[in-house]
């Protein structure tokens, strides 16, 4: 089946059962599985490659989309393959660490970012010509990730959850949404992970 590729949502687990990566995605999209036979939505196998590998990710991405994949940059190719295909990550732990530097490839290759959402990407500096935005499981995580790169928007669980618990099952992940109002003023919001996650994948019409 050729697939008509508009934009896609990647979703890079971490290290983990991969059930806990099927609990995440249905919870954000009820469609999911369709979503990933349409192309829609993009689930980094963990189970076949390390989590925090970006040239893996990057790779996987070309072949997925079929783009060549990356060529060393002393050959001359890299950053003429001219990949259009708008991509928004949501990565989680060790997924982070391969996320941004796929992130960057992509850009480099000509592709294009949307946003990178980061769930505890705890001691990941995360930098980009594209939106990111940080949810963490505790303040603490929350506090400390900043310091390496807060991120346009941020959310934290408060109270804690459980690392795990904030992939599995952001629904249950209560706390508060850090963002700017309509008139730019700094403020603190509750909510759940999963309407943040929501809003924010709505925002870059996902």
């Amino acid at each position: 089946m050729n697939r008509i590729w508009v934009m896609a949502v990647v979703i890079c687990p971490g290290i983990h059962d991969p059930k806990l990566t099927e609990s995440f995605v249905s919870q954000l999209f009820g469609d999911w599985r369709s979503r990933c036979q349409s192309g829609n939505l993009l689930i980094f196998p963990t189970q076949d490659y390390p989590a925090y590998s970006g040239i893996d990710i990057f790779n996987y991405l070309c072949s997925v989309t079929q783009v060549p994949s990356f060529s060393p940059p002393s050959s001359g190719s890299f950053g003429q393959h001219h990949v259009k295909l708008p991509i928004v990550f949501i990565c989680f732990s060790a997924g982070v660490v391969g996320a941004i530097a796929a992130a960057w490839m992509w850009e480099q290759a000509g592709g294009q970012v949307k946003a990178l959402i980061a769930l505890d990407g705890w001691g990941v500096p995360l930098a980009g010509n594209f939106p990111i935005y940080r949810i963490s499981h505790d303040h603490f995580t929350y506090w400390s990730s900043a310091l390496l790169g807060g991120g346009t928007e941020s959310f934290y669980a408060d109270p804690p959850v459980e690392h795990l618990d904030l992939w599995s099952s952001p629904q249950t992940a209560y706390g508060w949404w850090l963002h700017r109002t309509s008139t730019g003023v700094e403020t603190a919001s509750p909510a759940t992970a999963k309407t943040v996650l929501s809003d924010w994948l709505t925002r870059h019409h996902e």
